[in-house]
């Protein structure tokens, strides 16, 4: 009776990703390192059960996220790259285990800047921070969330492709479908 095994040792490419390395190649065939890249590794996406990214998304929101959403206004019409970027990782570190593809795309409140200006919105995927006056048009995936930031009473809302979820101060969530 033959039993054949794979044993692995570890191999370091030149940008320190450690990768194993089948010590007995039986039939396989083994590709050169040289293609490997960090774009392929992080083009890898992670799939959650819907009913379990549901349940992450239901989770009441930490204070220090919820701080870092209402400063918004803080910075004014203009809006530095240092201060998006405090928002970007809010909004990262807010949802650690959750894909990248099912966090929020975008996010509106009402804007307190005072007349013209009504909402301001972070568009995650396009790095923007915008504040729109009364008459001006939101992204159609914006749009929808516009009269629950003037008037539902919440902090602001999280713009997702297939929901939205309202956020009040004490940072419970709302979803509306």
């Amino acid at each position: 009776m033959t039993h054949v095994a794979m044993y692995y040792h570890t191999l370091t490419n030149t940008k320190g990703v450690v990768l194993p390395k089948p010590i007995l190649n039986i039939g396989c065939k083994q590709e050169s390192l040289s293609t490997l890249s960090l774009h392929s590794i992080s083009s890898v996406r992670t799939i959650v059960e819907p009913m379990v990214l549901d349940k992450m998304l239901r989770r009441k929101r930490s204070n220090e996220y919820i701080k870092v959403m209402k400063q918004l206004d803080i910075g004014g019409h203009e809006v530095s790259g240092e201060l998006y970027e405090s928002f970007i990782s809010a909004v990262r570190s807010e949802f650690p285990d959750v894909p990248f593809s099912n966090q929020p795309v975008g996010i509106i409140s009402k804007c307190f800047l005072g007349a013209p200006y009504e909402v301001h919105t972070i568009d995650v995927a396009g790095s923007i921070i915008q504040h729109y006056k009364t008459s001006e048009s939101l992204p159609p995936f914006m749009a929808k969330a516009r009269s629950i930031a003037i008037h539902g009473g919440y902090e602001f809302i999280e713009v997702y492709i297939d929901s939205m979820r309202a956020i009040k101060a004490d940072g419970t969530v709302s979803v509306v479908k």
